[in-house]
């Protein structure tokens, strides 16, 4: 039985997530339907971490295991033939048995878009926040770096069907920053792990704190801000120990 490690890029607009619903469009199971038809027999594709309905990934990383000999580069080609055109499998490459793309990540990258702009392009709307209203956009980068650290981020997280197993909620996160490019403020924020919602919190922190109703120098608020669109956010890189 063979490792298989992929990495995937899609417009998460038209899909309900990354994981499995019955009845709905996600990442996961048109990647399960095609991979399953290649190997004659039900696959599992396990992600780095479950996308929400209309996020978007550069690079989401995915594992399965399959006994076909298909060469990866073959098997990568055989299974874009297959998808739709809004997902791509950018890489293939064989994986040590074990390799999970969750448990073994060390870190995740995400970014947020938020156009300026008094008009916002039909071309721009699906990929990006449209916020042409008044910002301090200096408060909101202030409001950024105090993201960063190790913190209980349960004000930051949607409720969750996990839960009920009792897991910490205390993440770290290693940077996070607010900048601007030409009309659209873009932040990006690289953590251990993240929790449901939880980036698309943060950036609804920022806009609360950008109007002027949070105070970045209070420290870490006690309730998040009102949960931005996930339209605008994109999941960057996962990253894993070079061996």
């Amino acid at each position: 039985m063979r490792r298989i490690r992929i990495h995937v890029a899609y417009d998460g607009g038209g899909f309900h997530g990354w994981q499995v619903q019955p009845g709905l469009p996600t990442i996961q199971g048109e990647l399960e339907r095609i991979v399953a038809e290649i190997e004659g027999k039900p696959v599992h594709v396990e992600a780095s971490g479950r996308t929400d309905a209309g996020v978007h990934a550069l690079e989401q990383v995915a594992a399965f295991s399959l006994e076909n000999p298909i060469p990866a580069e073959n098997l990568k080609r055989a299974i874009n033939r297959l998808l739709p055109p809004a997902i791509r499998v950018r890489a293939a490459m064989e994986a040590h048995p074990e390799f999970h793309p969750r448990f073994d990540a060390l870190a995740k990258t995400y970014e947020y878009r938020i156009l300026r702009a008094e008009i916002c392009s039909p071309f721009e709307w699906p990929y990006v926040y449209h916020h042409p209203y008044p910002l301090d956009e200096g408060r909101m980068a202030e409001m950024a770096r105090v993201f960063v650290g190790e913190h209980d981020f349960t004000p930051f997280a949607a409720s969750d069907e996990r839960d009920a197993e009792g897991r910490s909620k205390v993440r770290t996160v290693f940077s996070s920053a607010l900048s601007r490019d030409g009309d659209r403020l873009v932040y990006r924020v690289r953590g251990s792990g993240f929790l449901k919602h939880m980036v698309r919190n943060l950036v609804g922190t920022l806009l609360e704190s950008g109007r002027g109703r949070i105070d970045p120098a209070q420290g870490l608020p006690a309730r998040s801000g009102p949960t931005a669109p996930a339209k605008g956010l994109f999941l960057v890189s996962v990253e894993y120990p070079q061996a």
